[in-house]
């Protein structure tokens, strides 16, 4: 189960606009997060993985506290090791693909399910400078999945890939999930994307 609770100012042009967003979700469900450009949908992931701060509100995932302002509490990052998908992918250029895979804490049965799942099996040794920008996206998404966190959070995870690409992907990655009993939070332009996913949907926006 996850709970939060979270207000944050935003700049809006030359002035500033609030964003509250209160989340629900059981342990292993999927929300997928839609709304207008600039409401805040990357900033509320950013706040749930530790990596941007909230002014106030609180994060609680499966009874365990990540986030309480009224407490002064701030889970680092690094403690709650959320997987996190960043939309511009965030890789590392000097890391193979099986490296980045291997730091972010796989073994290597399941880095090699991993690359299976992203069939980049044959690009385990190349750079991402030698990948399109679908394989990146894919690296991106299994590079967040290698620590088999227990709460995903994905930034337009799907954008680069074409629709084979991403019916394939998607489908691998719902099994994975529910195996795992992983939440998942997606923030996506395109909801219907991911209509053969069970999921609740949370509007972010006025």
């Amino acid at each position: 189960m996850i709970s939060i609770d979270i207000q944050k100012k935003l700049r809006a042009g030359k002035g500033q606009t609030g964003m509250r967003v209160k989340l629900q979700a059981d342990k292993g469900s999927v929300t997928v997060i839609h709304g207008p450009s600039g409401a805040g949908k990357t900033t509320f992931l950013k706040i749930i993985a530790g990596l941007a701060d909230a002014d106030e509100g609180n994060v609680t995932i499966d009874q365990n506290i990540w986030l309480d302002t009224a407490k002064g509490f701030n889970l680092s990052p690094q403690k709650r090791k959320a997987g996190f998908v960043f939309q511009n992918y965030a890789l590392f250029p000097n890391m193979t693909v099986r490296q980045h895979l291997a730091y972010a804490g796989g073994d290597s049965a399941w880095i090699d399910q991993l690359l299976s799942l992203g069939g980049l099996q044959g690009d385990a040794d190349h750079k991402p400078e030698h990948l399109s920008g679908g394989q990146q996206q894919r690296l991106a998404i299994l590079r967040a999945m290698a620590n088999k966190p227990v709460l995903l959070l994905m930034d337009e995870p799907f954008s680069a890939l074409d629709q084979k690409t991403k019916t394939g992907l998607i489908a691998g990655l719902q099994k994975l999930w529910a195996e795992m009993q992983t939440t998942v939070v997606i923030v996506s332009h395109y909801p219907q994307e991911l209509a053969g996913i069970s999921m609740q949907e949370l509007y972010i926006g006025d």
